[in-house]
């Protein structure tokens, strides 16, 4: 890792694409301290102490909802988005129809996932305001009608600026750029982590061997993370031989890399986001039996929530691994060009053994990602210690740092071979 990080500053191009995504975090990290007016913080952080589920998405946040800044509501309204415009894709033909035209039926798409984007981010930042205004005392010191109004819009302005941003960073800098803004939230919030660790050990709350297994622990987690991202199935192809004019082509044997985690980190964050939205819509009727039973469900370390949070994990991880990766496509092409699976007929039965293959390596690694994602959930539930960063953020943050790494590689290679052929 440190020598293609080294090897890529040495190049211009990458150079200057690293240099726009440092600076696009030094904005973040900037708009994190910016906060919203009229809030009390000293309450914002007491109500954020007090929740695992808020402290968790404060984490993601990177400390903007501790703080309430003008990013205090992250990214996650434009995830939200993201995920109801694959799913209605799958659903609505002229969707499916829109998606399959190239170029152009992207951006229309991506079109209608940012105005998604302000639609879901008005309603969240609604929730938050009403929910705020309402707490006792009241964390929005000004409960009037323009406050509200400023508080609404700040949030949604703040939402819509971060899915700017990480636009950006996609087409200007290196790798997915709503990706690497999370993984800035999470990533900041480690020296604060390393220093209450620090703190604890002097207050004698945890001793040096404890603290000392947790980084061990840390350490086999994010190896076993690393091992299940790289895992891979490959299945052997041969390519029969083929004359045309005086050239014979073909003949080589090659494999399909079916990876064990074929969707990284996406399933996660999409269950996180959904399993956010209940609560903030709870939030607007704080005084309903109903909403408040919402809100008990929907705490973060009750048993309900991690049963749904598990499932959404592992629904997820096939959604998304069927809509990225087709059997029925990859069988054609292999008898498009002459490839078979030894001991398969080219076609159907080959594609129905993809499939098989394809769906109990993604079951294991399905329920991996969510075993790692509950168990600080877990531990949180039995030990009443709130946990902040946890397995959802080391999938996150290794996932995501694994896919940049695997991009910059993918530059570089394209990169000398542009050199070779000139």
């Amino acid at each position: 890792m440190l020598a293609t990080i080294a090897s890529a500053w040495k190049i211009p191009d990458l150079k200057k694409k690293i240099l726009f995504t440092l600076a696009m975090f030094l904005v973040f990290r900037l708009g994190a301290h910016v906060p919203v007016p009229g809030i009390d913080i000293a309450r914002m952080e007491e109500l954020i102490r007090g929740g695992a589920l808020l402290g968790f998405f404060d984490v993601i946040t990177g400390g903007s909802l501790k703080r309430f800044s003008v990013f205090a509501m992250g990214i996650m309204p434009y995830i939200n988005a993201s995920i109801i415009m694959n799913l209605l894709t799958v659903v609505i033909p002229a969707l499916e129809k829109l998606a399959k035209e190239g170029e152009e039926g992207r951006k229309k798409i991506v079109q209608f996932t940012r105005y998604g984007t302000i639609i879901l981010g008005f309603v969240q930042a609604t929730g938050m305001a009403l929910f705020l205004g309402r707490t006792s005392p009241p964390i929005l010191l000004d409960t009037s009608l323009m406050s509200y109004v400023v508080t609404i819009i700040t949030l949604t302005a703040g939402t819509a600026f971060l899915m700017w941003l990480g636009e950006l960073i996609t087409e200007r800098g290196i790798g997915n750029g709503i990706s690497l803004i999370i993984f800035a939230g999470i990533v900041a919030g480690l020296p604060t982590a390393v220093v209450n660790i620090y703190q604890y050990l002097l207050a004698g709350t945890i001793n040096i061997f404890a603290a000392l297994v947790f980084g061990a622990l840390g350490l086999l987690l994010i190896a076993a993370v690393v091992a299940i991202h790289e895992g891979q199935r490959r299945i052997p192809v041969q390519y029969a031989k083929r004359v045309v004019g005086r050239k014979v082509y073909g003949g080589q044997s090659t494999h399909i890399p079916l990876k064990v985690n074929q969707a990284g980190v996406i399933p996660v964050i999409f269950a996180m986001s959904i399993l956010l939205f209940p609560s903030t819509i709870a939030a607007w009727f704080p005084a309903n039996w109903f909403a408040q039973w919402i809100t008990r469900i929907f705490d973060g370390i009750s048993f309900p929530y991690m049963f749904m949070y598990g499932l959404l994990i592992i629904f997820f991880t096939y959604f998304y691994t069927a809509i990225t990766f087709n059997p029925q496509d990859v069988a054609d092409n292999m008898k498009k060009h002459g490839g078979f699976i030894p001991g398969y007929r080219p076609g159907r039965p080959t594609a129905e053994f993809v499939e098989r293959v394809l769906s109990r390596i993604t079951m294991a690694g399905a329920v991996f990602l969510a075993i790692i994602a509950l168990m600080p959930l877990l531990f949180s539930r039995l030990t009443g210690l709130p946990i902040g960063f946890g397995g959802t953020g080391l999938l996150i943050v290794v996932g995501v740092a694994l896919e940049t790494m695997k991009q910059m590689e993918a530059q570089m290679l394209m990169r000398h071979y542009q050199g070779f052929m000139k």
